[in-house]
């Protein structure tokens, strides 16, 4: 999946802050024990615990990107519906399928 083009215009724009965040991110990657396909679904938990549309998207590229399938990635969005409500879990819902149908269409 690509990179979005508004996070390539940021790096652009501040490539010594850019590089700073993603070194952080690796830092709290390599922080711990848990497989790059733990951290995915959870950073996708938090994403849509969070409402966070843009990160939904970004963390549903990585969770596919380390080998997880559309049946589980929704399978997380479905168990934020007794903590967030329905509403929140049906864009959630949408956001997770925003990304998936995207990369269907692009086989």
């Amino acid at each position: 999946m690509p990179i979005p083009k508004r996070f390539l215009k940021f790096a652009k724009d501040f490539p010594e802050i850019a590089k700073a965040y993603e070194k952080l991110g690796d830092a709290v990657h390599a922080g711990g024990p848990l497989s790059p396909r733990e951290r995915a679904l959870v950073k996708l938990g938090i994403s849509v615990g969070a409402r966070l549309e843009g990160a939904v998207h970004s963390h549903v590229r990585k969770a596919l990107d380390a080998g997880l399938r559309k049946d589980q990635l929704r399978h997380v969005a479905l168990l934020s519906l007794p903590t967030i409500g329905f509403p929140s879990m049906m864009a959630a819902l949408s956001w997770v399928d925003d990304i998936v149908d995207l990369q269907r269409k692009r086989k």
